[in-house]
């Protein structure tokens, strides 16, 4: 697959007000810090596990936030539009650093910017974290249909809606999976990782004070499944996987 209309995926960007405090978190989990550039004009780093790229910002953010690079942004708009596209934030310019954002259906936010801010990691393998593998960032809805026939016309191919553990739309694209979950339980976005042996994962980060929540599918078994809470309020679904 070519990149997306909406561009290649970047970050999941987050507000962080104590920036030192989330990245602490997230390199005690594993996670590498990366070299970023000037482009916000407030504090901002980045944290990879070489699939997952999180972006925790000072301010501007207002909910977690998919954010994607799409060089000539400005020339692109109208395409963009053609597919349903409503702008809610539009900056660009000549001489301002280019920038878009827009809500799905779901109301999930979506930021594009016309170029990177961060180098990208020296090396392009996967960093193992306590946290397990990373294979999609999940989004609470009512309606996957709905949200899917948004996406789909942006890049990503959606697959048959999954039954177990709990019912779930994944959607694929080149560098990011989303996710469509069914569950009243849920009502955050959450970065998803799973593993064979979650259980004993748990147990070393309950055993180092992490805050941990039963926040999830309620399909899902607290003994082996958690979510791990960032201290931005960013959720990680820690989810039990059979091998």
């Amino acid at each position: 697959m070519s990149d997306a209309p909406i561009g290649r995926f970047l970050e999941i960007s987050v507000q962080a007000p104590d920036i030192r405090e989330s990245l602490s978190f997230y390199e005690t989990l594993g996670f590498e810090q990366l070299l970023v550039g000037e482009v916000w004009p407030y504090p901002y780093a980045v944290v990879t596990d070489g699939r997952l790229y999180i972006g925790l910002h000072a301010q501007r953010i207002r909910e977690p936030t998919l954010t994607f690079v799409l060089p000539d942004l400005r020339a692109r708009l109208g395409t963009l539009e053609s597919l349903g596209i409503d702008f809610d934030e539009l900056q660009v310019g000549t001489d301002v650093f280019n920038h878009a954002t827009f809500l799905d259906p779901n109301d999930q936010r979506v930021c594009l910017v016309e170029a990177r801010t961060f180098s990208p990691p020296s090396l392009d393998a996967y960093k193992p974290t306590t946290c397990g593998y990373f294979t999609e960032y999940g989004i609470p809805v009512r309606d996957p249909t709905a949200a899917s026939a948004f996406w789909e016309p942006l890049g990503f191919v959606a697959m048959e809606e999954a039954r177990e553990p709990f019912p779930r739309t994944e959607l694929t694209s080149n560098y990011l999976n989303l996710a469509f979950y069914r569950s009243r339980a849920l009502r955050h976005p959450v970065l998803t990782f799973q593993d064979e042996d979650m259980r004993e994962r748990l147990a070393r980060l309950r055993e180092r004070g992490m805050p941990l929540s039963d926040e999830m599918p309620d399909a899902l078994d607290d003994r082996l499944n958690g979510v791990l809470i960032a201290p931005e309020g960013t959720r990680l679904l820690l989810m039990q996987v059979d091998s």
